[in-house]
């Protein structure tokens, strides 16, 4: 699996090179072609263009590779100061300044080396022909005003290729973000679903007004605390269900009033162990996640007096809120479509946070849940 992994790696970075060298090798066409087409344009009627098909073929090649090689140079200087303006001053901050900024710079570049190659010319060269200075200033002139148009258009060709590749960037993102925000909504209707599916659930309401009669005739106090504790968790479920993230405090203290329920139910079949570190409280999480993990513990899990059921809820170091139970199968195993469990997955991956973590030993069932 390595191996492939590596090859598939492998063939996606020759593509990207190949791609980057393809489009640096169009960049470099354009500037010589605009060099030659716009030199012409300047002067079509120079002399020295009807001599220069006469002109020997070494001397011919000659002049094409000096042009290729300053237009090299030219996009090199254009490609550079568009990067780095790319970095300090980007187009989606301010438009006008960045293009006001982008064709000056690249105008001062231009002219730049066009005075350093012409002094290392002048400094390096012995014997250059005899010129009236009206004619050299006018062909430095033509120099620079073809150094600043190249060095232009390459800066125009690099611009919208760059808005091109953001534009499609940005495209993708959108479509990315829609696909997540139908996700998002099918997973919070999900959990909203689970949330209403407790509140209608017959079983769950008539074990829970059982005890509550039952306590009613053994001890009211205990009663009208139980039935303060089912109407918490009723509210809880209405009011929070629909929430993307919730304070840890806030899903601690429904756990509470949860957990009292269901000490009262099952009894001693269960014992819970709640151990949060008091730094973590004010961290967040997926409301209603602690509840469907101990929902789910119990529903999998035997819960007697003489093996009871250990469901220990606390935080590591790793900022991570766990749950983990023993694991103590039934012996006929309920019918599960494991929602539960798969909508606190999704929604973590949805909302773009780290997945949680769901191990499996044999004596435990341990899910980690990153804190936010």
């Amino acid at each position: 699996m390595n191996r492939i992994s590596t090859f598939r790696k492998n063939i996606v970075r020759n593509k990207k090179i190949l791609s980057a060298m393809k489009r640096r090798l169009a960049i470099w066409a354009v500037a010589v072609i605009t060099f030659y087409v716009f030199s012409y344009l300047i002067d079509p009627f120079d002399p020295a263009w009807q001599l220069y098909l006469k002109d020997p073929l070494k001397v011919i090649v000659e002049d094409i590779l000096w042009i290729f090689l300053f237009s090299v140079v030219i996009s090199e200087v254009s490609i550079f100061i568009d990067r780095m303006l790319n970095k300090l001053l980007p187009w989606s901050n301010r438009t006008v300044k960045r293009l006001l900024l982008q064709c000056i710079i690249q105008i001062v570049g231009s002219v730049l080396i066009v005075i350093i190659i012409n002094f290392i010319i002048d400094c390096t060269s012995v014997s250059l022909p005899e010129m009236d200075a009206r004619k050299e200033y006018t062909l430095l002139g033509q120099w620079i005003a073809t150094n600043i148009v190249v060095s232009l258009t390459i800066s125009a060709f690099n611009t919208v290729d760059y808005l091109l590749e953001n534009w499609k960037k940005t495209a993708v993102e959108a479509a990315q973000h829609k696909v997540r925000a139908s996700k998002h909504k099918q997973a919070a209707m999900a959990a909203e679903l689970q949330a209403l599916k407790l509140q209608i659930d017959p079983h769950f309401i008539f074990n829970n007004l059982s005890v509550l009669s039952e306590l009613i005739l053994e001890d009211q106090q205990l009663g009208y605390e139980y039935s303060e504790k089912f109407a918490r968790v009723y509210r809880y479920l209405l009011v929070n269900s629909k929430k993307d993230i919730i304070a840890l405090e806030e899903e601690l203290k429904f756990l509470e009033s949860y957990i009292f329920l269901i000490e009262k139910r099952i009894g001693e079949g269960v014992v819970f162990k709640i151990d949060i570190h008091e730094d973590y409280r004010s961290m967040y999480t997926l409301p209603l996640s602690l509840q469907l993990l101990v929902e789910n513990a119990i529903k999998h899990n035997q819960t007697s007096k003489a093996n009871p059921l250990e469901i220990h809820v606390y935080t590591n170091s790793n900022k991570e809120l766990v749950v983990s139970n023993t694991f103590l199968p039934l012996i006929n195993k309920p019918d599960s479509s494991g929602v539960g469990l798969a909508n606190i997955v999704a929604r973590y991956e949805i909302l773009g946070y780290i997945k949680p973590i769901i191990e499996k030993t044999e004596n435990q069932f341990i899910v980690k849940l990153p804190l936010i």
